[in-house]
């Protein structure tokens, strides 16, 4: 991750790792999903702007990204709890995810951090924000329409009114940075079951189909005043609300938009293969880890020293992301600094 082409490394970690989830998903457990509306550009960069419907709405979105865009390009925005997840957040640690506190005066230096590392490595990227910032719940329901009629807005039913001094900071940075080329307003609908929590999936209980509704919005055409910006999210929230409606009030699919099914951008059957190589690839490495842990007490020893590695990195620098982050500053200030001593 360090060392070579970190970006690269991050991104054939997170990708391999998806890939299975999401084979998982389809294959095992039996999930559909349906994508309509406008097509995604392969590699092209990004904000993806969601809805939060459940708290795992980030991690279905993998199936639509695997048709049609490139997993290894998502990064997603989180809230800073789940990086101490064992195993699960370490791999979120080492993909550089942003995590938050949903607190602006927290999380403003940390956002402008990552932004300038991505926009620094020429890498393009895809970056998922909730806006809302958390799950659409009774609770987080009754708190957004407190919030609507304190502020003489309409109340949701289906979405909650979204936060956007988040949103209009990474536009901007990254749109500084010349690493932005759209953005895509994407609505997300349950037609059946709606697994509200990670539990649900443990259960058992996931999504019989998930529907994504994607509008593409090409960055010229946004305003460029903060003002203008806070006010254009707020209109495609409005537009939600409305889709929403229709989708649960109707026949529960987005066909009454006018728009059909997009093609993907890579063939069912190609899509098929890497699921089965995935699935393959994990069910014979994992038992295969395990026989060496249970088999020989130098491996059992290697596990042990990463995995406190991994909680002492934690607490002594943040996590995996602010040491590379750190790393990546002193490499690039050691290079500017030897190529002054050679000018």
């Amino acid at each position: 991750m360090i060392f070579g082409d970190p970006f690269q490394i991050q991104q054939c970690m997170s990708d391999t790792k998806a890939k299975h989830l999401e084979a998982l998903l389809e294959t095992m457990f039996g999930v559909k999903v349906i994508v309509t509306g406008d097509a995604f550009v392969p590699g092209e960069r990004s904000v993806i702007i969601m809805n939060h419907r459940t708290r795992t709405d980030w991690m279905f979105l993998w199936s639509c990204l695997i048709r049609y865009s490139y997993l290894k390009l998502e990064k997603i925005c989180l809230k800073a709890s789940l990086k101490s997840v064992p195993g699960f957040g370490w791999a979120m640690q080492a993909a550089a995810y942003i995590f938050i506190h949903r607190k602006w005066k927290d999380d403003r230096s940390h956002f402008e951090d990552m932004i300038d590392y991505f926009c620094d490595i020429h890498e393009p990227l895809q970056l998922l924000i909730f806006p809302e910032g958390t799950d659409l719940t009774e609770s987080t329901m009754a708190r957004s329409n407190d919030f609507a009629e304190k502020n003489g807005l309409q109340k949701y039913e289906y979405v909650l009114h979204p936060r956007t001094t988040g949103f209009t900071f990474v536009v901007d940075r990254l749109r500084e940075g010349k690493n932005l080329d759209a953005v895509h307003d994407i609505t997300v609908a349950y037609p059946h079951n709606i697994p509200q929590t990670e539990s649900h999936l443990l259960h058992g209980d996931f999504p019989k189909e998930i529907h994504f509704h994607v509008h593409r919005y090409p960055i010229d055409t946004l305003p460029t005043s903060k003002e203008d910006l806070e006010l254009w999210c707020h209109r495609r929230w409005e537009e939600k609300e409305e889709r929403l409606r229709s989708f649960y009030q109707g026949e529960r699919n987005f066909y009454f938009t006018g728009q059909t099914v997009i093609p993907p951008c890579k063939s069912e059957l190609r899509v098929l293969v890497v699921k089965l190589l995935s699935l393959v690839y994990w069910t014979l490495f994992s038992p295969a880890m395990c026989l060496l842990i249970y088999s020989y007490s130098l491996v059992q020893w290697y596990f042990i020293i990463i995995i406190v590695i991994f909680v002492l990195q934690e607490r002594l620098f943040g996590g995996l992301e602010i040491m590379e982050l750190a790393c990546y500053r002193f490499l690039h200030k050691q290079s500017h600094s030897n190529a002054k001593k050679n000018a």
